[in-house]
């Protein structure tokens, strides 16, 4: 259950399944069993709903050699739609300065763009994007970070599919996390965060110190462990000017201490129990969209 008008991010690691779902959910395979629905319609009926849902499946294909107003178009009448369409989608995107361009000389992030607008085309009330950030510098994964926000600003609820957990974490209010097939959570990102452990970084002025301060917050009852000439430490944030005070105790001097902020990719090493080198990069209820 997907709540209408959020950023969904749907995620897992490579193979668990994502872009295999969003295919079952636009009826391009067919599933070997159980129910779904989208838009309040079952799966089995796609065509009771996909006029009302926009896609991008990993890289968009446009017809090199035509302008981005030409390609789409080409695809508007394909779909019987409208063609006043063409220019309001592509200054939704961004593109309206050079929709005259030719497709061939967008940027990478231009190209993904024009996808987005294409799956605009049909005023979708679910828009799904499957990888829109693959390949696209830092800058571009910024613009299509925004655009999906401003989408659900307006009312479209978006779903996004991404092994990038560090990106899709700073656009989404909501999370579907699947691994080899399964749900391992589905809920709000309060909820996600909610329940994953802080973590306290402390650095000794002295690297001799390292063992001592490891064994002393071990004793208190805290996991601890070094990497890279740091203490790190499972505890909640307000354990930290006891782990400052516990220092000064243990004739330690510190010169850096602040708390590691909760993050997607740890959450899901935690529901999942995988180790973070070995992967990637509770359901509550909601509005069906």
């Amino acid at each position: 259950d997907i709540p209408s008008g959020a950023v969904c991010g749907f995620v897992g690691p490579n193979g668990a399944g994502k872009t295999t779902t969003i295919r079952m959910l636009l009826g391009l395979i067919r599933p070997t069993s159980g129910t779904a629905t989208v838009l309040g319609r079952p799966l089995t009926d796609p065509a009771s709903y996909l006029d009302r849902v926009g896609a991008l499946i990993e890289s968009p294909a446009f017809y090199p050699n035509l302008s981005g107003r030409a390609n789409l178009a080409a695809l508007a009448r394909l779909g019987r739609i409208h063609t006043a369409r063409i220019d309001t989608v592509l200054g939704r995107v961004g593109l309206a300065g050079r929709a005259a361009d030719l497709y061939r000389t967008y940027s990478l992030g231009m190209k993904q763009r024009l996808g987005i607008a294409a799956s605009l085309l049909v005023e979708p009330t679910l828009l799904i994007l499957d990888e829109p950030a693959n390949g696209l510098d830092p800058a571009g994964i910024v613009e299509i970070r925004h655009l999906m926000r401003s989408l659900a600003d307006d009312g479209i609820t978006v779903i996004v599919s991404s092994h990038l957990l560090a990106e899709i974490e700073q656009v989404c209010d909501f999370f579907v996390m699947i691994q080899a097939g399964c749900l391992v959570f589905q809920g709000t990102a309060e909820t996600l965060f909610a329940g994953q452990t802080a973590e306290l970084l402390a650095r000794p002025e002295n690297p001799a110190d390292l063992d001592a301060l490891i064994a002393a917050v071990q004793a208190a009852g805290h996991p601890a462990r070094m990497v890279e000439g740091t203490v790190v430490v499972d505890a909640e944030p307000a354990w930290a000017a006891e782990l400052n005070r516990l220092a000064t105790r243990e004739g330690v001097t510190l010169v850096h201490l602040s708390e590691r902020p909760r993050s997607l990719e740890a959450a899901f090493f935690e529901l999942t129990g995988e180790a973070s080198g070995d992967a990637m990069s509770p359901v509550g209820q909601a509005s069906r969209p």
